[in-house]
């Protein structure tokens, strides 16, 4: 019964992730099947009569009741669907997060191919900044009120108010352009060569860093601040451990959680789309086809991704909780 109340916060955090992950569903369905712009005029081509209209909106499965059209949609995730009939049937294969009519492919076909790209962008760049704010966050808070510390907060604000955009071209003309020893662009798959990929990923991997690393900065400084003034910390010391047994066993300790929290969110940020990033670098991952598909107005594939990138947050949330409950068992415990 040890573990009974951390099962019972992550079964009633899963289901509190199921329906955020339906209210969204049903709302990005909503708002982009309302609009205006009706997908199957969009896909009918030149001349479209009546008649061919009509048998494109049957074809596409739109000529049906909205709420008919949404239990389709949220059926196909689970068990596929079938788009027309007879021998021009388009079957997609669960989950089924739409068809693109205009790339005439399923989008999680779409997905799969561009979320490695996309993965491989958001780790590398998480561990480095993640690393390397922490680190600086905590040398910061270890010499607070010197120099260091001054300069180290300074430069984390002039970090945190710099565009992700325009850091990433000013890396372009200066290290792709001027010294031309960095790739200013494209993607390299690992399995191709993992040379290649990394070296390709150095320039977005730095330019996330140096955004999200200041950030990182401020954070672990606060929380080490007000790590270091506890009780228990005093308590550490008096009984003899040196500064660096204190910092190391049990002020980095305390500094998991709250670090590991901050990580899992901007990692579920980062999969649902870095659409700057991968733009500035001409870096075809997810977010780029998302613009894409805003861009030609493809419905479908712009409802897939965006519920792809909903799935990513809610995972990402629901990961965190479930490091709460190995970190500290008391969670869902009841207080007195």
């Amino acid at each position: 019964m040890k573990w009974w109340p951390v099962t019972r916060f992550l079964l009633s955090r899963l289901a509190g992730s199921l329906v955020v992950l339906l209210v969204i569903a049903v709302a990005s369905f909503a708002i982009f099947y309302m609009l205006p712009n009706d997908p199957a005029q969009l896909s009918c081509g030149k001349p479209c009569t009546p008649e061919r209209l009509a048998e494109v909106r049957a074809y596409m499965g739109i000529d049906k009741p909205w709420l008919v059209q949404l239990g389709a949609f949220l059926w196909g995730i689970v068990a596929g669907r079938t788009f027309g009939s007879g021998q021009a049937a388009i079957e997609c294969a669960a989950p089924c997060f739409g068809y693109s009519f205009r790339l005439r492919a399923d989008v999680s076909d779409l997905l799969a191919d561009r979320i490695p790209v996309t993965l491989s962008i958001a780790i590398g760049a998480l561990v480095l900044w993640t690393v390397v704010g922490v680190a600086m966050g905590t040398w910061a808070a270890l010499r607070r009120g010197r120099f260091t510390d001054r300069a180290l907060t300074s430069l984390s604000v002039v970090g945190v108010s710099a565009p992700t955009y325009l850091v990433g071209l000013l890396f372009i003309l200066l290290y792709g352009f001027t010294l031309n020893v960095l790739p200013i662009g494209g993607y390299v798959a690992f399995t191709d060569s993992p040379f290649q990929w990394a070296f390709h990923l150095i320039l977005p991997w730095v330019t996330l860093a140096i955004v999200n690393a200041a950030i990182y900065v401020r954070f672990t400084r606060g929380s080490m601040l007000d790590i270091m003034s506890q009780d228990f910390i005093r308590t550490t010391r008096a009984i003899g451990l040196t500064e660096g047994q204190v910092v190391g066993r049990h002020g980095l300790r305390n500094l998991v959680v709250p670090i590991a929290t901050l990580v899992a969110l901007d990692f579920g940020s980062l999969l649902g789309g870095a659409v700057v990033t991968e733009k500035v670098f001409s870096i075809q991952g997810v977010g780029s086809l998302l613009l894409d598909a805003v861009n030609n107005l493809d419905v479908q594939l712009v409802v897939g991704v965006t519920l792809f990138a909903a799935l990513a947050v809610v995972l990402a949330n629901f990961l965190v909780d479930i490091i709460y409950g190995i970190l500290d068992p008391r969670i869902g415990a009841p207080t007195s």
